[in-house]
């Protein structure tokens, strides 16, 4: 894919952040919007399912026919109906999450791939799992592949320092003010009454917010996230409380500003925003978050429907999917179905990769 369709996915990640911050409360949109964020940064616990369905993929020419690249009729018959769904519980304190995430493919190569995960302070377990094209041992498959994040930072030259639980309570609430004061209530958002939501069983809301791009505001959503939003998330993660949490150094952000604020990096991004309609077209873009009672978003479903083009190739790309996540039990006692992995069921990641090595004729 050339440069202009990349830029194309990446401005509706960039969208997608804008949104995934910035649905909530009715009242004084703004203020509601920073008060939210803050409720869902404070949850203590929560069980959580997420999913994601690709619903359309396509390839075509400018007369609408199929493409004829292999490649490409191969992706999309890989990638359409494809599922990725993650199902979990977290508790804060002491920190303790675990993730089961499984990936259904249809079609010719049609297969399901699950893999649990389980993360604490200091370490990540990540079962491995059986895939057919890398055949990997009897002894390596369905065990708990450990992974030390102190030690792993420490090769890295680098010094562990999670984010506690208050930090990251407060750069959630400074990075939703950075990018949300950034934008018009009234251009990006609306109430959806909550008998139209389509909202799943068991999710309880007073209100539903809806985000949404269109082909009318896309450029102007772009040009304030990258020229306004972008340096004001810059410049609270120059704080030194954050940038000594994330390990930043203040150099490397120094001289992303100045790569933002660079005469070639402005042309380039002027010219590439004027040609957004040449490249991007969004028949649909929304974000829904349901807020219940407590302020909490509940639940959030995103929906997209878009082509990208290439104007030197003539192709089309044609993607169509959608997600939701859902979020339960919020700040109640948590039950951990895996648990922490015995150590009979624990490899490491030496033990892994001599076992893989030798199998490839390494070590």
């Amino acid at each position: 894919m050339k440069k202009r369709m990349t830029l194309g996915l990446l401005v509706m990640l960039m969208i997608l952040t804008v949104a995934l911050v910035g649905c909530t409360k009715k009242a004084e949109p703004k203020e509601a919007v920073k008060a939210a964020t803050t409720n869902a940064a404070k949850m203590t616990s929560y069980a959580i399912a997420t999913k994601l369905k690709v619903n359309e993929l396509s390839f075509t020419s400018a007369d609408g026919k199929a493409t004829s690249d292999a490649q490409s009729a191969q992706i999309a018959s890989l990638l359409k109906n494809a599922e990725f769904n993650v199902t979990g519980v977290y508790q804060g304190d002491p920190m303790q999450t675990e993730l089961t995430m499984e990936l259904k493919l249809s079609g010719d190569m049609a297969m399901t791939f699950t893999v649990p995960m389980v993360m604490t302070q200091e370490v990540l377990y990540v079962k491995i799992p059986q895939i057919p094209m890398l055949a990997l041992p009897d002894t390596l498959v369905g065990k708990f592949l450990k992974v030390d994040l102190k030690e792993l930072a420490a090769k890295e030259g680098q010094e562990y320092k999670p984010l506690s639980p208050a930090t990251t309570q407060q750069l959630t609430q400074d990075l939703s003010t950075a990018v949300l004061d950034k934008y018009d209530q009234a251009k990006y958002f609306k109430d959806v009454d909550t008998k139209d939501a389509a909202l799943p069983e068991g999710v309880d809301a007073k209100q539903v917010v809806q985000f949404a791009v269109t082909n009318e505001n896309a450029k102007e959503a772009v040009t304030i996230f990258v020229k306004q939003a972008l340096p004001a998330v810059l410049d609270v993660v120059s704080k030194e409380e954050y940038r000594s949490a994330l390990n930043i150094k203040q150099t490397d952000i120094d001289d992303m500003k100045k790569e933002l604020q660079s005469e070639d990096s402005q042309n380039s991004f002027s010219k590439s925003v004027n040609e957004l309609d040449k490249y991007l077209t969004l028949n649909q873009f929304h974000i829904n978050t349901a807020i219940n009672k407590d302020d909490f978003p509940v639940y959030q479903q995103m929906v997209m429907d878009a082509v990208f083009s290439d104007p030197d190739t003539k192709q089309n790309v044609k993607l169509s999917l959608d997600g939701s996540s859902q979020y339960s039990k919020i700040n109640e006692k948590q039950t951990f179905a895996i648990g922490i992995p015995a150590d009979a069921d624990v490899v490491t990641m030496d033990e892994f990769q001599k076992q893989v090595g030798s199998m490839y004729g390494g070590y």
